[in-house]
């Protein structure tokens, strides 16, 4: 006879119940001692196999020791530490010790299997061994039936990484949130099947196989609705936002069926009806009816109108800080007007503007942030509702403890200096979701993540802390690019760091690669060709000298171009073009008219060098010009909260970059220079040569261009200077020696949100270039030059780009029209210029790694040569659509199909321009 002990069994998964785990295996231990008594003395019964001791007869023992047996990874004593039992303690066997060792071995989440076995029992000392199988870990997943794109992020999702724990809720977790999400794109019928199978290379290992079978997307074939009279069906399904009929004309809200957003949008039809005045429209029945054979979903609405409503007396209650007139003018509903219950909740709260003008926002943006508004309906007749509302101001709270979470690389003062909510000030909304502005706006951090967490409030001590969480993103961007533009290979090197920290520069263990952390930005930029090269450096600081918000920034470029032949591919370099530029500025935020003003000043030095530089930019081939300026600019921006894709706000800046007027104090008068001996064109040469009139030209003679038998040519004129050509080439480097105008500039962008994530931008731009000195002309400089994707090349002669699309570059300035000229064609740049835009953005993915928004566009515009050409109504059009990506580590890239609706200056056609594809490298607009 064989005395059989059994240790009571327990489900080890606790936490997750779907894990289904294998019986606990149960030890049947010999003792031949026990049973040899037993079968002599028979004082006791025969227990059969699989018989348990009843749970509370079990007998009491000294723990001796605990062995743990099995294939495991763990460190035994571990092992033993986390079941909870130890050596030397009282133990009932079987009892709650042993349950409670199970169950929190089974929390752990980390074994298929937990056992423990009867080892030996010397007198009141029990020896147990601990038998755990571990659970496989992960080794390889594959998804199948999906697109490529998608695996990647539905492992990132599923957290399904190597040597994860492989249980029945890990499996069902995935199962479920794969369904789902399809599901949530219309796929209702998305089936998963996960499978793992042991991995013969490793150890305790399983490779899974997720098979997902999205079907066929459900679609709505019709929405119906019975039972309305004042509003139409169409009306109705308008109310609906995110439950939509097929319809083969919407295109930015597809038809799809998901069951949470469908019962939000029964509430909307609800307040569609509220908004007319129908207090007590209700939904009675609703069905939604699955076509297999279409796979098409029918949905039925039938609703109750009931009667129309007015508002009636509206009094207010409680309210000691503001007066009745005040409030009055914030809720803006007056005695008599259709009740519209979804206004009325505007008014008190609306929660879709953090910002928004209503009671609520009024109280907490002044202290009350314990405050309670309620509007409570007190009296009904007839058809008219009185209401009060009711307001608990409570105390006045104060910030307490602010402090930011998630900046791994920026420092902390980076980010307090921007914060508008400081310790011991008064509590305010607004400055709470300005803050959140401004952290965005530095572009450090995920603009979509930043999440202020109120903690500790205390309405008794009238505080509350502040945690700002954050989430870094990458701030630096590497532009290489190389490829064949401009008759031969462009190069280009770029390098954006927009954390830089300068005060670190001689710390070696911050260069991880380089000193980062302080905000400021440095950029480095190389181009180069077998033609040209370009090198420029700038540098800022947003808090110049680290107490005030004073950017300081300055930048130096050097560039240089040899002549080329397009044609024959051949570089000229005894023919060459300098241009240096260096540029210092200042830029304060200003605190009226408010703080979203800011007062920009910069003083720019350029210099230009031609040698020997014959090409028909300039008139002149040699020489020099220079460009001495001073450009001051008024800004307003509140756009936000993302940089690159802003929701609301707008950008307002004007700008003037002025020379000093040299044509007041130089006593040089510019009209007369073509008058002047010097001026006129002379025989350089030291010999005697023939005129087209046959005569004598020798050197020094002054001489001028004239037609002789059908044939043109230079005839002397001798010493008579005043009969002798103007050398234009003379008069315009002396004209040019120091650059004089002014340029005028203004921009001014809008963003409204439209309808859910769909965003509306607006734009328009003006740029005016004008002289002091009418006799001395508009500079051939810093001219405006219109169309295309508005990226600028290298630019010698100071020029802007304007962006245009559906238009080649540059292809919308004026060019010279006279037939007559040598020059006739050439582009000779806008003195002023306008344009038009609007632009509908809707976001793809707003995510820290990679931003993506599709666009469509309208476009507009034009530029003239001279003021007296102006014309704001004659523009050029265009329209199209584009995408955006924005990657922290390259910037924004773009593409743009535009079509041009007009012909180009000079065409002789008048056909319009068509298509045109634009790339977009670093620029946002």
């Amino acid at each position: 006879m064989r005395l059989l002990l059994v240790i009571k069994k327990e489900n080890v998964d606790l936490e997750k119940p779907v894990n289904k785990l294998n019986k606990f295996l149960v030890l049947q231990k010999r003792i031949p001692q026990i049973i040899c008594t037993l079968l002599l003395l028979g004082s006791f019964s025969q227990v059969k196999a699989q018989e348990r001791v009843p749970f509370d007869q079990g007998k009491k023992y000294i723990l001796a020791k605990v062995s743990v047996v099995g294939k495991i990874s763990f460190n035994e004593q571990t092992v033993v530490t986390f079941s909870g039992l130890q050596k030397g303690q009282e133990i009932t066997v079987p009892g709650e010790e042993i349950t409670g060792a199970i169950k929190k071995l089974g929390k752990l989440g980390l074994f298929d299997e937990i056992a423990f076995y009867i080892n030996k029992v010397e007198n009141d000392s029990i020896y147990l061994d601990l038998n755990i199988i571990e659970l496989p870990k992960l080794n390889d997943v594959k998804i199948t039936g999906v697109k490529k794109s998608k695996v990647e992020g539905l492992i990132k999702d599923n957290n399904l990484t190597k040597n994860k724990i492989v249980n029945e809720n890990l499996i069902t977790t995935t199962k479920n949130y794969i369904e789902n999400k399809y599901k949530k794109d219309g796929f209702y019928n998305t089936k998963v099947v996960i499978t793992t199978t042991p991995d013969t290379t490793a150890g305790n290992h399983v490779n899974m196989l997720v098979r997902v079978d999205k079907g066929d997307k459900v679609k709505i074939s019709s929405i119906d609705f019975t039972g309305n009279k004042q509003l139409t069906d169409s009306k109705l399904r308008a109310a609906m936002k995110d439950t939509k009929q097929k319809n083969v004309l919407r295109v930015f809200k597809a038809s799809k069926f998901i069951p949470e957003k469908y019962k939000t949008d029964l509430e909307k039809v609800i307040s569609a009806y509220k908004e007319k005045g129908y207090r007590d429209a209700r939904i009675i029945y609703d069905s939604v009816t699955y076509n297999k054979k279409k796979n098409m979903l029918a949905i039925k609405i039938d609703v109750e109108e009931g009667n129309k409503y007015y508002f009636g007396n509206i009094k207010f209650l409680g309210n000691t800080v503001y007066s009745d007139q005040q409030l009055n003018r914030y809720l803006g509903i007056k005695k008599g007007e259709t009740y519209n219950g979804v206004l009325l909740e505007k008014r008190i709260a609306d929660n879709t503007k953090p910002d928004g003008e209503d009671i609520t926002n009024l109280y907490q943006n002044n202290g009350y942030l314990f405050s309670k508004i309620n509007a409570v309906e007190v009296k009904t007749v007839n058809d008219t509702i009185d209401f009060e509302i009711r307001i608990t101001e409570g105390p006045i709270a104060y910030f307490n403890k602010i402090y930011v979470t998630g900046n791994d690389k920026t420092n902390d003062h980076v980010i307090y200096r921007e914060l508008r909510t400081k310790p011991g000030n008064k509590y305010s909304k607004e400055e709470l979701v300005r803050t959140i502005r401004e952290i965005g706006q530095l572009g450090f951090f995920d603009p979509e993540s930043i999440k202020p967490e109120f903690r500790n409030v205390d309405p008794a001590a009238g505080t509350v802390d502040i945690e700002y969480q954050l989430v870094e993103k990458g701030s630096s961007q590497v532009e290489l690019q190389g490829g064949y533009g401009g008759g031969g290979f462009i190069g280009t090197l770029g390098l954006s760091f927009n954390n830089f920290s300068a005060r670190k520069l001689f710390d070696k263990d911050a260069y991880k690669p380089l000193p980062m952390g302080d905000g400021q930005k440095v950029a480095l930029r190389l181009q180069g060709s077998t033609y040209f090269q370009t090198y420029s450096l700038s540098f800022s600081e947003p808090w110049f000298g680290g107490k005030k918000p004073v950017q300081f920034s300055s930048s130096i470029s050097y560039s240089k171009q040899f002549n080329y032949n397009y044609a024959s591919r051949d570089v000229n370099r005894s023919q060459s073009f300098n241009i240096f530029t260096v540029q210092v500025g200042l830029a304060k935020r200003l605190t009226v008219p408010d703080d979203y003003f800011v007062l920009s000043q910069s003083v720019s030095y350029q210099h230009y060098d031609l040698n020997n530089y014959f090409t028909g930019l300039f008139t002149f081939g040699n020489g020099a010009s220079r460009n001495l300026a001073y450009t001051i600019g008024l800004s307003r921006s509140n756009k936000g909260v993302n940089p690159i894709f802003p929701t609301y706000g707008s950008e307002f800046s004007i700008s003037a970059k002025v020379t000093p007027p040299y044509s007041l104090f130089n006593n040089i008068n510019y009209g007369d220079l073509e008058n002047q001996k010097e001026y006129k064109t002379q025989y350089t040469g030291t010999t005697t040569t023939t005129g087209i009139d046959g005569q004598a030209i020798n050197p020094g003679d002054y001489t001028k261009s004239e037609t002789v038998n059908g044939q043109s040519g230079v005839v002397s004129v001798g010493s008579d200077f005043k009969s002798a050509d103007t050398d234009v080439g003379k008069v315009d480097q002396k004209k040019y020696n120091w650059l004089e105008y002014y340029k005028v500039k203004f921009k001014a962008d809008w963003y409204t949100k439209i309808y859910g994530k769909l965003v509306l931008r607006t734009l328009t731009e003006f740029g005016f270039l004008g002289a002091y000195d009418q006799s001395r002309g508009v500079v051939p400089f810093e001219r405006f030059y219109l169309g295309g994707d508005g990226m600028a090349q290298y630019s010698m002669d100071g020029r802007e780009t304007i962006q245009l699309r559906g238009y080649p570059n540059n292809s919308l300035t004026p060019i010279i029209e006279d037939r007559n000229s040598s020059r006739y064609g050439q582009q000779i740049g806008a003195t002023i210029y306008n344009k038009f835009s609007m632009e509908l953005r809707y976001p793809i993915t707003l995510k820290a790694s990679a931003s993506i928004y599709a666009l469509t566009f309208l476009e507009a515009g034009s530029s003239y040569p001279t003021f007296r050409d102006y014309n704001p109504f004659d523009l050029n059009r265009s329209a199209g659509a584009g995408l955006r990506v924005f990657m922290p580590a390259f910037g924004l890239l773009g593409i743009d199909f535009g079509y041009g609706f007009d012909a180009l200056p000079g065409s002789t056609t008048n056909k319009a321009n068509g298509w045109e594809t634009h790339f977009i490298i670093g620029q946002q607009f």
